[in-house]
């Protein structure tokens, strides 16, 4: 077995990264709106957009006049962050290459009822297929038992969705690339995201330092929250993931909120953050595209909206430090989610880093309720007890969970 491969520690960039699929929300809002500026500032949106798109492989996108049609069938998007970009200085901290910290895979179902959304461990020990940058014409040979986020560093975008796609078997023909200002801008234009803590947490490293509570948080605050290993669970990466998780439940809840979905001012406010901070692949960066996903996402209910980590261990003395795969959990997880196949979790799931309250603690700042959607018979529909896998952590978009400071 091939040696460890050793990165120095680098702060995570926050899985808030995922909000590139909602931009689409906001540009379809804006476009049946049917006011002379909501265009002008659609195609402003839209010329950005394409200028900032990146190729990774597959076909060009479609034209930028937007149909407003639902997409048909499923998707997948993989979202990646990067821990390093020019426009951010050393605000966090000197770095010498850029990591792909962040990966998170969203799969779609072909009926629209449901949804994945699956974080892959930023130390991941995997192999990384040969491939070809399609911006540069360099290919770069395959290599074998790598950590996950050296993959920016061979290939950019293009690779890493290779890699993810030999890793799961799925195919994926949109994504998205976003850097730690992006975050800040992003959670900016949302108006900020409840999370509940269970203790009050402080983390130096992450520069978070909040009450024990919910707290509505955005900006840097919001960042320093996603960033935060130290602060939260077992001090691991995996825990930190778990509280990741936490913020984009609220976050989804946020979004599809009344207040949120009725608001032009802060949904066209999000969707030029977006705009201006995320780099699309040319295969999602056309309105058409955005408008077609954003669509489709509207129906998803929120408890089959699923949040889960790919199953991995820590502790292999040949990978210290690193997380490799359980590859048994890893198939029967993937094999579901190809088939569509409804799944859910054991009630402990949700990691160190956060767990499931029946009641929120109650603050000024009361977290976005969860709804569910009933049944033809007008009843809501009972989560299904059956096809739990075993050995995946993580939670619905409709679980509400507090995040649990580091050594409780």
């Amino acid at each position: 077995m091939a040696p460890p491969i050793k990165h120095a520690e680098r702060g995570r960039l926050g899985a808030a990264s995922t909000l590139v699929k909602f931009l689409a929300i906001a540009v379809a809002v804006v476009l049946v709106s049917g006011a002379s500026v909501a265009a002008i500032a659609v195609t402003s949106i839209a010329t950005q957009v394409s200028a900032n798109s990146i190729d990774i492989g597959g076909s060009s996108g479609a034209p930028a006049e937007a149909h407003v049609g639902a997409f048909v069938g499923g998707f997948n998007v993989l979202i990646v962050g990067t821990d390093n970009d020019a426009s951010q200085g050393n605000s966090f901290g000197e770095r010498d290459a850029t990591l792909n910290d962040v990966n998170i895979l969203l799969h779609v179902s072909a009926d629209q009822k449901s949804g994945v959304v699956v974080s892959f461990p930023r130390d991941l020990i995997v192999d990384h297929p040969a491939c070809t940058d399609p911006s540069t014409g360099t290919a770069y040979d395959a290599t074998y038992n790598e950590a996950l986020n050296t993959g920016y560093e061979r290939g950019g975008l293009a690779c890493i969705k290779t890699t993810i796609e030999n890793l799961t078997g799925l195919t994926i023909p949109y994504a998205g690339l976003i850097s730690f200002n992006g975050v800040i801008e992003m959670t900016n234009a949302v108006g900020g995201v409840p999370v509940c803590l269970a203790e009050p947490i402080k983390d130096t490293d992450s520069g978070l330092d909040l009450p024990a509570g919910t707290n509505t948080i955005s900006g840097g605050t919001a960042l320093a929250f996603l960033r935060t290993r130290h602060g939260v669970g077992d001090g691991s990466d995996l825990a930190r993931i778990s509280s990741q998780q936490q913020y984009l439940s609220s976050l989804v809840r946020t979004l599809k909120s009344a207040n949120t979905l009725t608001d032009v001012t802060k949904l066209y406010g999000l969707a030029q953050a977006a705009a201006q901070n995320i780099k699309l692949s040319t295969t999602l960066a056309s309105l058409d595209s955005m408008v077609s996903l954003a669509l489709a996402l509207k129906d998803v209910d929120l408890a089959k909206l699923v949040f889960v980590q790919y199953p991995g261990t820590t502790g292999d003395a040949d990978y210290p430090g690193k997380v490799v795969p359980t590859t048994d959990v890893a198939d029967e997880l993937f094999a579901k989610i190809k088939a569509d196949e409804p799944f859910t979790l054991n009630a402990d799931s949700t990691g160190p880093g956060s767990s499931v309250v029946s009641t929120p603690v109650q603050t000024d700042t009361p977290l976005p309720t969860a709804t569910e959607t009933p049944g033809a018979s007008g009843v809501p529909t009972p989560a299904p007890t059956s096809n739990v896998i075993d050995g995946v952590t993580g939670q619905t978009a409709a679980e509400q969970t507090c995040a649990n400071a580091f050594g409780n």
